[in-house]
């Protein structure tokens, strides 16, 4: 059997065992430690953009404890992007508030300015302001930020900026995971950089950055005996991970300039492929990291090959593919959820395909998957 590509795998650089070394011969193994402290610096310095972050156990715990830091509580409405994963929703229900789906729009795939105004005009007018807007920069293309964060000041509706898929990426020259009034990034196992598992919450808001870390540390109070006058959460990230995280900081320029390398290589050869079409940069203001190359398969321009066919045919060559995300308002435990939408995120999942991507491919990987797609493209795979 052929070797198999993975759709993104973890890939360690030269000093991540270095600083896991240091964790052990100091016997600093417990959550909490230099690691963390000098981790959390590396990501201020790298977004340079005069936050603070506070690294977590996950990404997820990282938008929780926005959505908490923010007020949302039992009853409450939250704005968010349809077109994304389950964690980005499913902090809101933690929070006992409802999600209200907003749809994308064509250009990057991301919320859609216009219809995220009408859904607040039409929530206001039955009487529930949202609370908060969750946004999504879709594997790592930025949102139209100029718009949304327009809209988001005219209603005074904080943002929380997912940018779980996109450390690397920038919108007008300022990096993703600093336009939020929170951000969150995310470092598992598949993401553009890795600390095994965990994430982190950034803010230019140092006081709430402060009372993160301390609800994330189980909210215990200042005092020499176990007492809390507040629920707390266990999601700090460790010591031991936070040395592969400042590892892995040390060669996240390299990650993404490879990412961005392996969607250029896809686009020569596969732009030519009639109904074939990427997920791209619509102008200069955009950057983004490419954390995952996404194409677009038209049935009515490839003789009727779905996406779903050329996701068998890689199967089939032991490669790793993936439809894109489906909407959060088709999923069965958001079903009764409202949505605003006009059908383009059904339509993207409808024809979307996630490449093998991950830094540690090389040309010859690249090909055999160009191979695979062309073959089956031209009825050779089949």
């Amino acid at each position: 059997m052929k070797s198999k590509l993975y759709l993104s795998t973890a890939h360690m650089g030269d000093r991540e065992h270095e600083f896991v070394q240091e964790a052990f011969d100091s016997n600093w193994i417990t959550p909490l430690g230099p690691n963390v402290d000098l981790f959390e610096n590396d990501l201020e310095q790298y977004l340079d953009n005069e936050v603070y972050v506070t690294a977590l156990s996950t990404g997820t715990a990282a938008l929780h404890l926005a959505l908490i830091l923010l007020g949302v509580k039992n009853g409450d409405e939250v704005l968010c992007q349809s077109m994304t994963f389950s964690a980005s929703a499913n902090p809101i229900v933690y929070q006992g508030a409802t999600p209200i789906f907003i749809d994308s729009e064509k250009e990057t795939w991301n919320l859609s300015p216009e219809i995220l105004e009408n859904a607040i005009k039409n929530r206001m007018a039955k009487g529930k302001k949202p609370k908060a807007l969750i946004l999504v920069h879709l594997y790592g293309m930025p949102v139209q930020m100029d718009d949304i964060a327009a809209i988001a000041r005219k209603y005074e509706i904080p943002i929380i900026e997912d940018a779980a898929e996109a450390l690397g990426s920038a919108f007008r020259n300022r990096r993703c995971g600093t336009w939020g009034d929170f951000s969150i990034l995310s470092f598992n196992g598949n993401k553009i950089i890795t600390t095994s598992g965990g994430g982190a919450l950034v803010s230019k808001n140092e006081t709430a950055i402060r009372k993160a870390r301390f609800l994330a540390t189980q909210a215990r109070d200042d005092a020499p005996h176990y007492q809390h006058s507040h629920i707390g959460y266990n999601y700090r990230m460790s010591n031991v991970l936070a040395g592969i995280g400042r590892g892995q900081m040390c060669v996240l320029p390299e990650r993404v300039a490879k990412r961005r390398s392996n969607h250029a290589y896809y686009k020569k050869h596969l732009s030519e492929m009639d109904g074939i079409r990427f997920q791209t940069e619509p102008s200069d203001a955009f950057y983004s990291n490419y954390w995952l190359t996404t194409i677009l398969v038209d049935e009515n321009r490839t003789n009727g090959i779905t996406h779903d066919d050329l996701r068998l045919a890689l199967e089939k060559d032991n490669i790793e593919s993936r439809p894109l995300w489906k909407p959060m308002h088709l999923q069965p435990v958001f079903a009764s959820a409202p949505f605003y939408g006009d059908g383009t995120s059904e339509k993207l999942f409808s024809k979307g395909l996630c490449l093998p991507s991950g830094s540690t491919l090389t040309e010859e990987d690249l090909d055999r998957v160009i191979r695979v797609l062309k073959d089956t493209l031209s009825g050779k795979y089949r």
